[in-house]
């Protein structure tokens, strides 16, 4: 065995890999120029004036099978469509996972409601429905469940817990672009669907996001809360009959989204493929534990999990990355690093100047927000057992071989890393 690269061997890899930051692992292209040109060369680049934007809520509503899409500005836009159709109160409770970008929460606190997390699955690391269970209060008006990496959530029980206590359900399918629940695409088994249409996601628009809905009423307050309450896009005169922000998507974005929307299902078949080849060369390495999939589902990989025993082998997540990231592999621990109401915006509750809103605006919650450690164990025994592999449509076969040779190559040097640790 060869020196790990950490300790001064050569690496297993020099050449960098296909990335979502640039050309070399996107998909974009001459189907997404020519749609550009025809919005530029039209003139009409807002939607109001255009047909584009219109046309992919059309088409991206029909691809998932629903009644309704609403476009807008961003994956929090997207959430944040959905909750403003709701009009929740002031102080109502809203359930959603702890680990999860902060866009999931935003939202939440910019209706001024209450996030309050349920713990995960060590396995998939999306939300438990038990401790989603135990978190429900008299307060509780919504629950956003993230199907995270593009792992679904455990739907059945959520959805039953949901129906007991009369809850809206807004499914949080940022990460989760075609991933599959018992035959059933995530994002049309709740009330609402929310996708991201950011530069990492399976489909991109650099930003944007989409909101879908089977119901009629929640659609059409779903459309005015992203077009400030105006009807129409300002069609017809006039108004501003609910209250609302300006989430128009342009339709320089629309025009890029058709086009990205066409190559979707090849997108996510490409990462599958390229998962499951990695997951057949590492799955019988002792102390790692490959992605759940869970029985009837099926993962999209929007990035690639990989759960390392630290006790079994002995040394940390963060080590076992850096070793691995020498070897040329693109590998770094615990994603988001703690949960994200560890993070100081949420701990210190002060979102609106020096007030507690909206944790005492203008009443408090059923039971105190608890954004402390280890009110979310199973997460932080999580994330501290992960590490982010890259898992891209443009990687080749030989790309995904590195990846497994840099895995096998540290787990043979452990022996070597134990001892000597970090340079």
């Amino acid at each position: 065995m060869s020196a790990l690269a950490l300790h001064g061997g050569e690496p297993i890899r020099t050449q960098p890999f296909p990335t979502i930051s640039n050309a070399s692992g996107r998909t974009f292209g001459a189907e997404e120029l020519a749609l550009l040109r025809e919005v530029i060369e039209s003139g009409a680049l807002n939607r109001g004036a255009g047909r584009k934007v219109a046309q992919l809520e059309q088409e991206f509503a029909a691809f998932y099978g629903v009644k309704h899409c609403v476009a807008s500005t961003s994956g929090t836009a997207a959430i944040h469509v959905a909750l403003g159709a709701l009009n929740l109160e002031p102080g109502d409770e809203v359930i959603t996972a702890p680990i999860t970008d902060m866009g999931t929460v935003i939202p939440v606190l910019l209706q001024n409601c209450v996030p309050v997390f349920a713990d995960v699955d060590p396995a998939t690391f999306n939300m438990d429905p038990a401790d989603l269970r135990r978190r429900v209060t008299g307060r509780t008006r919504a629950v956003i469940p993230v199907h995270l990496i593009g792992a679904p959530c455990d739907m059945d029980p959520i959805m039953t817990i949901a129906q007991q206590h009369n809850l809206y359900v807004i499914e949080d399918c940022c990460q989760a672009y075609l991933t599959e629940y018992k035959s059933k695409r995530v994002g049309t088994i709740g009330h609402f669907g929310c996708f991201s249409l950011q530069q990492s996601k399976h489909m991109s628009t650099g930003d944007g996001g989409l909101t879908i809905t089977n119901g009629d009423a929640l659609a059409e307050r779903a459309a005015l809360f992203a077009n400030k309450g105006w009807p129409n896009y300002g069609q017809g005169g006039r108004d501003y009959v609910i209250f609302g922000l300006n989430y128009r998507m342009t339709e320089l974005q629309a025009a890029v989204g058709l086009a990205q929307l066409k190559k979707l299902p090849g997108v996510v078949r490409a990462r599958q493929e390229r998962a499951e080849l990695l997951t057949s060369l590492i799955a019988d390495i002792p102390g790692l534990l490959t992605p759940a999939v869970p029985q009837g589902g099926t993962h999209t990989y929007w990035f690639y999990p990989l759960r390392v025993e630290q006790q079994t082998l002995g040394i940390s997540t963060a080590l076992f990355s850096q070793a691995l990231a020498a070897e040329g592999i693109p590998a770094s621990p615990h994603y988001i690093g703690k949960p994200i109401f560890l993070y100081d915006l949420l701990r210190r509750q002060q979102i609106y100047g020096s007030s507690r809103c909206p944790w005492d605006c203008p009443r408090g919650p059923a039971h105190p927000a608890n954004y402390e450690p280890g009110a979310c164990p199973n997460t932080e025994k999580a994330l501290d057992d992960l590490v982010v592999l890259p898992m891209n449509e443009n990687f080749t076969e030989q790309d995904v071989r590195d990846i497994a040779a840099g895995i096998r190559k540290v787990i043979e040097g452990l022996p070597e890393l134990r001892q000597r640790g970090a340079r």
